[in-house]
């Protein structure tokens, strides 16, 4: 798996990140998650709320990419890979208490994201270019 570094992790933990799937047909759908955070140097994690949209994607297919971008400084990433769900183990009981310390809505699945390909988000000629890919 591709490794996250400080400064990513750094900006995962602090802007708005937008989880992007397709569903069977390849239409995308993207939207904000405003539980995604790091699990370890290698993933992802958050908390499935609603169960629709990208929720029936990644059941579907098991692929996601998430991107962040710090508009400040016009620096971003997205990290591709493919999920794992976790519904009743101790992953899941993490994430039931990280919602109900924030007071958010119970999570209906722990959705843990292992990066394969970490690309940058740069404004400018670096846009595009990939980082790491296992």
């Amino acid at each position: 798996m591709a490794t996250l570094t400080q400064e990513m992790k750094d900006m995962v933990g602090k802007q708005l990140n937008f989880l992007a799937t397709t569903d069977e047909a390849g239409n995308p759908q993207v939207g904000p998650k405003g539980t995604m955070r790091v699990f370890d140097d290698h993933r992802l994690i958050y908390n499935e709320e609603t169960g629709r949209h990208a929720w029936h994607n990644l059941q579907a297919n098991h692929k996601a990419a998430v991107a962040v971008v710090d508009r400040s400084i016009l620096k971003g990433f997205r990290f591709e890979g493919t999920v794992e769900f976790h519904n009743d183990d101790q992953i899941f009981e993490d994430a039931k208490a990280f919602a109900a310390e924030r007071h958010l809505p119970a999570a209906i699945s722990a959705v843990v994201i292992n990066i394969h390909r970490i690309i940058k988000l740069d404004a400018g000629p670096n846009a595009g270019t990939v980082i790491e890919e296992d």
